[in-house]
């Protein structure tokens, strides 16, 4: 029995909820001898799942069970990627999780009630440490579906009380209520590579209509080298010359076409009129699902067209979006322009980026002077800065007039304090946020010290992590904590909490004498030269001098313009050790971490520490 999709969660007295598994949906046969274990499309599992098997030889009658396989990370979660990879890893964590029954002690139990049949189930199932039983809530499902959100899972399933099983049919009378959109879509060739990318550039997609392959976009996002390589080498064997669909879809780079045999599993946007995903990131490969059955159907279409009438936003060009955010009706230009053109990322991928993270980086955009970074045609076209508000910025965004001794006038710089500012921002081609470490009401007086360990491009990023692990050393001989992130390029950044006590000038000092003591520990690997023609091209650059007046930085949590679009991103110190790669931290996986951890950044805005004491621990 099949699920229809649902987009909102509710709450009603004659359903049932319980969690949608992130794995292989599977039938358990135990009727016979020979114990039989097999996907919804007859895929034999029984030997590629020995472990789930042998584990049903302990149960006391025999049944017919429905249910799904799951496979457990090593931080608890169902992670389909690691259920994909069990030939690499045979003793990973798997559970079996029981949710229905079809047959039990030579009787048919699909025209019972779902609640009879999961009685039954409860009675009937011996669990172990490998076959569970799924349990469910009744009534409560909008609370259900908040929890498993905040769990990170992949969604909720509602289900009638009253419903009978019904085989090899999608029924209203099962839903499924997904957190992230996502289908499943065909994978008919992929386009060349570009600059560091290795492999592929980006997969071309297409689903069936009416029996017709129809093309709907390519994504280039959601790869790690990993699976870059994995997906290729399984596409090597599909290669032919011609493509699938009747009119050959365009490309950026040159194309090759593949038998469509491949399902990929994507999240995305918006399916637009056109069969068009929009901002398509691949998930994984679905093994599980017959590509014949990938098919756009009328409760696709259905569902589309209902989303469409009931998003606050209207198109206003080709790629022109007027669209409600926050207390503000914005026009968004240019939404398909490409960004990050070896990662196939647009502008609208990077304004919906800041608006899925808002919640984590606004804090720390709150009150501070914004410098923009303006990269109107993308990384690889020309950027400028501009500090000064534009005359036709709208009045409803906040700019603050602060005097700059340097060039001797007032700049009126934007603040960013809401999420409408920030897909301002976005739109002008500030695909970075580059704030002050003051706020403007205490424009004199840093919140936090910035220490910036800057590698040469001789260093390797095992020597900036050295280098970080000598400042941790430093800071606890001083009693102070430090709170490290990636730059979202080639170095470390550590943070230290002032809480606007202390001046530029004292927070510079007090970081110089810190780096001072690193560079004593590390004396071949570190340097205090500011002057890059005296600089040894060998050495980290300890670099103390960001704390200063008008300074920026690019904040916590944003995108820097390189390729893999990576992010700057905050680390626990226990991470900061060999086999950390900066770039692993990118646009695509981001939120989950967020999602996950929470804003570990969060002490830098918070309680100061006290400078003279620090000070007189280092002296003894």
């Amino acid at each position: 029995m099949l699920c229809k999709v649902s987009d909102k969660a509710f709450d009603d007295k004659d359903w049932a909820f319980e969690i949608k598994w992130d794995g292989y949906r599977a039938i358990a046969d135990l009727s016979k001898d020979e114990i039989r274990l097999y996907s919804r499309n007859g895929i034999d599992f029984s030997q590629k799942f020995k472990k789930i098997t042998n584990s049903f030889k302990l149960q006391e009658h025999p049944m017919v069970l429905d249910g799904e396989i799951v496979a457990y990370d090593d931080k608890g979660k169902p992670n389909f990627q690691w259920l994909q990879r069990i030939g690499d890893n045979p003793d990973l964590a798997l559970i079996f999780q029981v949710f229905d029954l079809l047959w039990l002690n030579g009787h048919s139990t699909e025209d019972l009630s779902y609640l009879q049949r999961k009685e039954l189930l409860k009675e009937a199932l011996v669990e172990n440490e490998i076959i569970k039983y799924s349990d469910h809530v009744l009534e409560h499902g909008k609370e259900f579906f908040q929890a498993a959100k905040d769990m990170g899972l992949e969604g909720i399933v509602a289900k009638k009380t009253d419903s009978t099983y019904k085989e090899n049919l999608r029924s209203s009378e099962w839903l499924k209520i997904k957190i992230h959109k996502s289908d499943e879509a065909i994978i008919c060739g992929f386009t060349a590579p570009k600059g560091s990318r290795k492999k592929f550039g980006a997969l071309i997609l297409g689903k069936y209509l009416n029996g017709e392959m129809v093309f709907c976009g390519h994504t280039g996002g959601g790869f790690n080298d990993r699976s870059l390589s994995e997906i290729y080498d399984k596409m090597q064997p599909l290669i032919t010359e011609k493509p699938v669909f009747k009119i050959t879809p365009k490309t950026n780079t040159k194309a090759t076409w593949i038998k469509p045999q491949l399902v990929a599993e994507i999240k995305f946007t918006e399916l637009t009129k056109d069969f068009i995903y929009r901002h398509p990131i691949f998930l994984r490969l679905r093994d599980d699902i017959k590509p014949q059955n990938v098919e756009f159907n009328s409760e696709n279409l259905e569902k589309e067209e209902i989303m469409k009438k009931a998003e606050p936003q209207k198109r206003t060009g080709k790629d022109d979006l007027i669209k409600k955010i926050g207390k503000q009706e914005l026009k968004l230009t240019n939404q398909n322009k490409i960004y990050f053109p070896e990662d196939d990322i647009t502008k609208g991928d990077v304004i919906d980026f800041y608006q899925s993270i808002s919640k984590y980086i606004l804090p720390h955009l709150r009150d501070r002077p914004q410098s923009m970074n303006r990269y109107p045609n993308g990384i690889k076209g020309l950027s400028f800065f501009q500090k000064d508000a534009a005359e036709e910025t709208p009045d409803w965004i906040e700019t603050q007039k602060v005097f700059s001794e340097s060039s001797d006038k007032y700049i009126n710089y934007i603040i960013c304090n809401d999420k409408e500012t920030l897909a301002y921002l976005n739109n002008l081609g500030c695909i970075e946020l580059n704030i002050w470490t003051s706020r403007v009401k205490k424009a004199d007086n840093p919140d936090y010290l910035v220490l910036d360990l800057d590698p040469s491009e001789k260093n390797s990023f095992e020597d900036v992590i050295e280098t970080a692990q000598a400042v941790k050393e430093v800071l606890d001989l001083a009693g102070v904590d430090g709170y490290p992130k990636t730059s979202g390029s080639s170095g470390i950044h550590i943070y230290i909490p002032m809480n606007a006590k202390y001046s530029y000038e004292q927070v510079k000092d007090f970081g110089h004498l810190l780096m001072q003591m690193v560079q004593q520990r590390l004396p071949d690997l570190t340097t205090l030269e500011r002057s890059l023609q005296k600089r040894d091209k060998n050495k980290i650059y300890l670099d103390y001098l960001q704390n200063r007046r008008g300074q920026t930085l690019a904040s916590v949590y944003s995108l820097r313009p390189k390729n893999g679009a990576p992010v700057s991103m905050p680390l626990e110190w226990e991470e900061v050790k060999n086999g950390l790669i900066p770039t692993d931290f990118n646009i695509h996986n981001s939120l989950d971490r967020l999602k996950e951890k929470g804003d570990i950044f969060k002490p830098i805005l918070g309680k100061g520490i006290d400078m003279l004491k620090a000070i007189r621990k280092l002296e003894e």
